[in-house]
């Protein structure tokens, strides 16, 4: 019996299509500072779904060859599967949402939803390929095609971020009366004499410059302006806590400028850190907009 199946042509290829499958669902696999997926679960699921995943993409192609269309129909099953991954994944971190300090966001989680049912069609796609060129070119063919789709899901697997599009640069907070502001922008209004004190001693300020009209409309974004929130209160901490609205940290916009000014309240006061956290934060595909792409005439100014 095992001679049997070690003698069929298919079965090296599907091996190398099924591991390089499971080798780009692991390499794409991060716990970073969002601690999602959880550590050991959040793992083991993930990786489940990669080993189905690089199941699927590495049949694909002897099943054609052997005319084995049925066998084919399995992937439109699969992409139902993987779009319930996403709505899971939804679900999950709206729940999770509800017990943040500084939440992340409706879009912000739609935005990981995305990744993770995209994540599972590129292990489709490096297995497919891995097999197809083992398949056809032998053993090497697969080899270097499966390294290779190993490095174009690496470039794919991280989006752009904030830094391409907007200027970062520290900027003062005060506190006028009872008005807190961030250089020039108005932040909100704050009453108790010791929330005043609190964020003279523990408050930091950044402006946001927007390079061009794109990045303006989409730092402009509600969505966008939270998930920078979350972001730099996961990283660097936020001091405040639950009903504590004069210490919850802020993004306003200037509307004649399209500039936006960064309150924050962090645990760990680095300027320098804070720059780069805020510089990391990703442009939120579901935020992101182009208006310089449209084709509608433009006014002249």
């Amino acid at each position: 019996m095992m001679k049997e199946l070690l003698a069929n042509e298919f079965v090296l290829p599907l091996t190398m299509g099924f591991v390089f499958g499971i080798l780009c669902r692991i390499h794409l696999l991060r716990t970073d500072y969002r601690q999602y997926p959880t550590y050991p679960h959040g793992k083991i699921i993930q990786v489940s779904l990669g080993v189905i995943a690089a199941a699927l993409g590495s049949v694909a192609i002897p099943a054609l060859l052997k005319e084995n269309y049925t066998a084919v129909t399995f992937l439109t099953v699969a992409a139902q599967q993987f779009r319930d991954v996403r709505n899971m994944e939804r679900t999950t971190l709206s729940e999770i949402d509800k017990q943040e300090l500084v939440p992340r966001g409706g879009p912000y989680i739609e935005g990981i939803a995305m990744v993770f049912e995209g994540r599972n069609y590129l292990v489709i796609f490096c297995s497919l390929v891995t097999t197809s060129a083992a398949i056809f070119f032998h053993w090497w063919g697969g080899l270097i095609a499966g390294i290779i789709t190993l490095l174009l899901a690496r470039k794919w697997m991280s989006g752009k971020t904030l830094s391409l599009i907007v200027d970062i640069k520290e900027a003062s907070v005060r506190v006028e009366g009872k008005d807190l502001y961030v250089d020039d922008i108005y932040i909100m209004n704050v009453g108790l004499e010791d929330s005043q004190t609190l964020i003279r001693e523990q408050g930091m300020g950044y402006i946001l410059t927007p390079k061009d009209a794109n990045a303006t409309v989409t730092i402009a974004h509600p969505g966008q302006r939270q998930a920078i929130l979350h972001d730099v209160a996961t990283q660097l901490g936020v001091y405040t806590d639950t009903g504590e609205p004069s210490l919850t940290p802020l993004v306003k916009r200037d509307l004649s400028t399209g500039r936006l000014g960064v309150f924050l309240l962090p645990q760990v006061k680095d300027v320098e850190q804070a720059i780069a956290v805020i510089g990391a934060v990703p442009i939120l595909e579901s935020v992101f907009r182009m208006p310089q792409k449209s084709k509608a005439p433009k006014q002249e100014v």
